[in-house]
């Protein structure tokens, strides 16, 4: 037979509110909104149940025995089922399914005798989920709820033995939670990992847990898709110098026209920030990447005097977080077209606008609140510009 250790109930506490509190770090700004969606999900893993063997034995076997020695088999398979709400990047809700396998024991008595118990647990839980996001697709979350659970005992004994009540159970609510890890393959296709402590009451009066260690997959369904980068692209080229001036032969002295002074031509390139990044982030994407490697090699064939990277977000939010996430976000720009893209450092320089040049109009967009029609309206407010000043 086999025993396990459980982790204590102040620990996975103190790990859930660390997680929990860490969310309040991501809650800044419109851009970090996520449509909301439903999924659903199931998992698999190891179950390790913690119960007073010695209290059951005393409730169910006729008192003319004593235990001697014990031994357990405490762990077993375990699965969940269940399907979730979530309402944005950081809060969702989830209800579900589980089975905890069962939690068997044996106890040996004088005089002689055996007594073999076995605990069954299954039912419901309800909790709400808190999310932190680390990166683009990788999050941590922690989970705190209750669940609604049939605990079935089954006693059996031999030799001097004499069970009182051979299959008690009961159906009691109580208290569970969890920590977990989670990575998003695409926007239909989540694994994750995650630890739980289920508080089970025994139907012969004891109180014990069952910890479960699993894996597993979640399927969303009505989620919207990330936009595919858009590029608008606007050129301006100066006007083509005069025509040189045809005067007929005569002996009167002209002096020469002065050169028509030009203006060096501009070249303005406008990247959506949802091309180049994720919701609310400064890390370039993959895509935006790619976008930013055309424009340089495009920009290669030509000379230029300066290249200004200026960033801009919409009015959602705070002003100072978003000048603050603004200047990231141009400085981001900026370092790969000069670390990755190989452009001329010295001639490079970026600065952010915050959402004091909106391309919308005050009465485009009407609301305050960040709402997923409102975020869709002000997307031609959140962009990088790159304005490339080429030399005559």
């Amino acid at each position: 037979m086999k025993t396990h250790s459980a982790f204590s109930l102040s620990k996975l506490s103190l790990m859930s509110v660390a997680c929990l509190g860490a969310l309040n770090l991501s809650t800044a700004s419109a851009q970090s909104v996520d449509d909301p969606y439903y999924y659903f999900g199931v998992s698999g893993g190891q179950s390790t149940g913690r119960f007073n063997e010695e209290q059951m034995f005393g409730n169910v076997v006729r008192r003319n025995v004593n235990p001697t020695s014990f031994s357990r088999d405490d762990t077993d398979t375990a699965f969940k089922f269940f399907f979730g709400h979530q309402f944005n990047r950081n809060w969702g809700l989830e209800l579900g399914y589980f089975d905890l396998g069962q939690y068997k024991f044996n106890i040996a008595t004088a005089p002689p005798g055996n007594f073999n118990g076995e605990v069954k647990v299954r039912g419901i839980n309800f909790n709400l989920v808190g999310t932190l996001p680390l990166s683009e697709n990788f999050s941590a979350f922690a989970k705190a709820g209750g669940h609604y659970a049939r605990t079935q005992d089954a006693f059996n004994g031999s030799g001097t033995v004499v069970v009182l009540n051979a299959t008690p159970s009961t159906r009691k609510t109580n208290f569970n939670g969890g920590v977990g890890l989670q990575y998003a393959f695409n926007p239909s296709f989540q694994m994750r990992v995650e630890f739980e402590r289920f508080r089970i009451d025994n139907p012969v009066g004891d109180h014990g847990t069952v910890n479960l260690a699993s894996i597993g997959l979640i399927f969303p369904f009505g989620r919207t898709m990330t936009p595919k980068p858009r590029m608008a692209e606007a050129v301006y080229v100066a006007p083509a110098p005069s025509p040189p001036v045809s005067v007929a032969p005569t002996p009167v002295v002209i002096a020469p026209t002065p050169p028509v002074s030009v203006a060096p031509p501009m070249r303005r390139v406008s990247f959506s920030a949802e091309s180049l990044f994720g919701f609310d982030r400064s890390e370039i994407s993959a895509d935006g990447k790619m976008a930013l490697d055309k424009f340089a090699n495009d920009t290669r064939g030509s000379t230029y005097d300066t290249i200004i990277v200026e960033g801009h977000t919409d009015r959602i939010g705070s002003s100072s977080y978003n000048q603050a996430l603004s200047e990231r976000r141009a400085d981001a720009v900026k370092s790969y077209l000069v670390t990755n893209a190989r452009l001329d450092a010295p001639k490079v320089s970026s600065s952010g606008k915050g959402e004091s040049t909106a391309v919308t109009k005050p009465g485009d967009c009407v609301g305050n609140s960040a709402t997923p029609k409102l975020i869709a309206c002000l997307a031609p407010d959140r962009r990088v510009d790159v304005v490339v000043n080429a030399t005559r």
